[in-house]
């Protein structure tokens, strides 16, 4: 019996959101104009303030942005950016050259420290003093709510090394093993290159497998953090195959143990390796050299599913016994079957050109083995019942299940144990059994039950999601509701947003809730799906009472095109200082005309500096009379005796200046504009004469 059904296919990518994806973009044009001006150019700190204001918008709910960097994409919220794009594909490649792994802003971030950040990593580093992430003086380079994380991997040796000393001399000598395994667990731990002490040295230098590969399956899909797992991956698989020693066999035991604690799924995913179809058999061919013979079934298992390739249940079921006698066997056997194994696997990698890669040999003989076992079926007179956990392994191993086995599962569910359930219906080779058995726990109870431990088994509760599907979103949204945790919040949207769109009946109905928090979570889900639903409304949230509720209203607003300009107007009226910055900055891309009044009106009398700059600038961008006139007002000089006096040197005046630009060729604009720029102050002239406007 051949057949892939139950291999996982693997997700297409999310698309990147119009804010990430332009504060990237201006990110990435600070960059370049830090890259090419001298320090204390006019352009450089509007070009600050303008990044800053973004990267303020995108810290508003949220306490940190991460962006992960691989060679020609960045990942930013999960989200992979198009290799293909130009602009972002050049920021990537830029930051990569300087050997950075991840950049990650936190809530409150000033503009001094986006300035130390872009001065820093502007320069080229072919051609000025090298990588970033290579400066010996790394460690120095930070900021309080700005961290830069780089790609290196030393300060690590096995647990129980007993042959090194603990000298720092000794410790700047470890073997390449080492290094390796150290590179792969801080990467798959989000680990940065922060000043540690003894204890956290001791803390990574133990560090489980198991717990390595908990942190690689809970990540989800985010190519960036892939690409730099699976790096690790390849040269440890080319350090096992050609190393020899007691390191080289830590190495082998700790990544084998990394490979069959790996959620198949995540794996699968990682094997993808970007569709590098070479890659990805050179790297098995590697690990079959090396790895230990149970994790070898495992990758070339997860590989199929990358492959797209079918192979035979009754095979896989087949080498699995064999692996068993290659790992506990003793004496000739073991070696015989340790080899045969490894043997089987670099044929079937290499048999991946052909329809069917099974071995015709094997194929015909395992099916006949596999399916003559007669059914299990208990003696009514036997003194003693069968336990339920050996039950349920025979019915997986005979691939068959009946009444028996039925009451088996719900014993063992009653009595606690379902996670041992699942683990046995993961890694079974039996396609009805294991159908049949899911559809078994696919109880929605039985999700309420795994959210309300303390704390959450969320690798239990994903494998309930997979049996139970889009039923479970009631349950998860009472969680939700519930949780007092924010990063609880966030784990239980990240699922409930996985259920996809069917989840929308069960949040719309629970809208009326009194509570602001449990509302405004349930508009922030509903703007993490695809679609909305045509009989919604979000506009009737922009009259809520709290702040935070109506700034979730205005972004599912503002995703719709024939809703933005009443988004913007409600906005612009708002009392909240970031639903008015919402409204601005949607403002900027398309303004519509009934709202250049207000603007006018926060443009003059904003409740602070940044509104009322921004404010200007949107009445610049508009270009429409009534801006016109606003600006003519805030940068007219006063006649003094037979001078002109200019107005004081403000932010609110230099950003007007810098507007009355986008009218050149009005009399009066230009009349204002010469004033200006006849003045001593540099910052004034600048602005007058255009050099500091800001890239659109």
């Amino acid at each position: 019996m051949t057949g892939s059904a139950d291999l996982p296919g693997i997700a297409a990518p999310a698309a990147l959101s119009r804010e990430l994806r332009d504060f990237l973009i201006q990110f990435s044009i600070a960059l370049h104009r830090f890259g090419m001006y001298p320090d204390g150019h006019p352009s450089l700190p509007p070009t600050v303030e303008r990044v800053t204001g973004l990267v303020a918008d995108l810290l508003f709910d949220r306490p940190s942005l991460s962006i992960g960097i691989a060679r020609n994409q960045l990942i930013i919220e999960g989200v992979a950016t198009d290799p293909k794009n130009p602009v972002l594909q050049e920021l990537a490649a830029r930051l990569h050259r300087h050997h950075l792994g991840a950049l990650m802003f936190q809530h409150g971030i000033a503009p001094d420290e986006l300035l130390g950040l872009l001065q820093l990593i502007a320069r080229d580093p072919d051609h000025f003093g090298g990588p970033v992430g290579l400066e010996k003086d790394f460690k120095t380079r930070r900021w309080p709510h700005v961290a830069v994380y780089p790609l290196n991997y030393e300060r690590l040796r096995f647990a129980g090394d007993e042959q090194l000393d603990e000298t720092e001399m000794v410790r700047r000598k470890r073997t390449r093993g080492a290094q390796l395994w150290l590179g792969l667990a801080r990467a798959a731990l989000a680990r940065g290159d922060e000043e540690s002490d003894a204890n956290e040295d001791d803390e990574l230098e133990k560090v489980d497998p198991k717990v390595v590969a908990e942190a690689i399956g809970a990540r989800g899909r985010d190519n960036a953090y892939d690409q730099v797992i699976v790096g690790y991956m390849l040269q440890i698989a080319d350090e096992i195959r050609s190393g020899r020693g007691s390191e080289s066999s830590a190495l082998r035991k700790r990544v084998s143990d990394l490979v069959g604690s790996m959620d198949r799924d995540a794996l699968a995913g990682l094997l993808e390796m970007g569709g590098d179809a070479g890659q990805r058999r050179r790297f098995l061919l590697s690990a079959s050299e090396g790895m230990a013979v149970d994790a070898i079934i495992e990758l070339v298992q997860a590989a199929g599913a990358a492959e797209h390739q079918t192979i035979s249940h009754s095979l896989l079921r087949m080498l699995q016994k064999l692996a068993q006698h290659a790992e506990r066997g003793i004496g000739k056997r073991q070696l015989v079957a340790d080899e045969s194994i490894r043997d089987q696997m670099r044929k079937l990698v290499a048999g991946w050109a052909l329809k069917d890669p099974n071995p015709d040999a094997y194929r015909a003989a395992l099916q006949r083995m596999s399916t003559s076992a007669p059914v299990f079926v208990a003696s009514s007179e036997a003194r003693y019942t069968t336990e339920p956990r050996r039950l349920v392994e025979m019915a997986l191993e005979l691939d068959t299940v009946g009444e028996a086995v039925d009451q088996a599962v719900d014993e063992l569910v009653e009595r606690g144990e379902l996670p041992w359930v699942l683990e046995q219906l993961r890694l079974a080779y039996a396609p009805s059994a294991v159908k049949a058995l899911r559809r078994r726990v696919a109880r929605v109870d039985l999700v309420a039950a795994a959210l309300a431990e303390e704390p959450i088994n969320y690798a239990l509760l994903d494998e309930m999601l997979l049996a139970v599907g889009v039923a479970a979103a009631d349950p998860l949204l009472d969680a939700l509701a519930e949780a007092e945790s924010s990063a609880t919040r966030r784990s239980i949207i990240l699922r409930i947003t996985k259920l996809g769109p069917g989840v929308e009946p069960a949040i719309l109905r629970r809208l009326e809730d009194e509570r602001w928090y449990v509302v405004r979570n349930l508009l922030g889900v509903l703007g993490e799906l695809p679609a909305l639903s045509s009989g919604f409304d979000p506009g009737q949230f922009l009259q809520h009472p709290d702040g935070r509720v109506r700034r979730e209203a205005m972004r599912l607003l503002l995703r719709n095109d024939e809703q933005r300009e009443r988004a913007i107007m409600a906005g612009l009226r708002d009392g909240d200082d970031h639903v008015i910055r919402l409204a601005l900055t949607a403002a900027r891309v398309k303004c519509p005309e009934a709202a250049i009044p207000l603007l006018v009106t926060r443009a003059t009398g904003g409740s602070n500096t940044d509104q009322r700059v921004t404010a200007i600038r949107v009445l610049g961008d508009t270009g429409h009379a009534t801006a016109l006139d606003t600006l003519l007002q805030m940068t007219v000089p006063k006649r003094r005796f037979l001078r002109f006096k200019l107005p004081p040197k403000t932010a609110e005046y230099l950003a007007a200046l810098t507007a009355l630009c986008k009218f050149a060729g009005d009399p009066r604009a230009d009349a204002n504009r010469r004033l200006a720029a006849r003045a001593r102050d540099p910052e004034i002239a600048a602005a007058a004469s255009g050099s500091s406007s800001e890239e659109s």
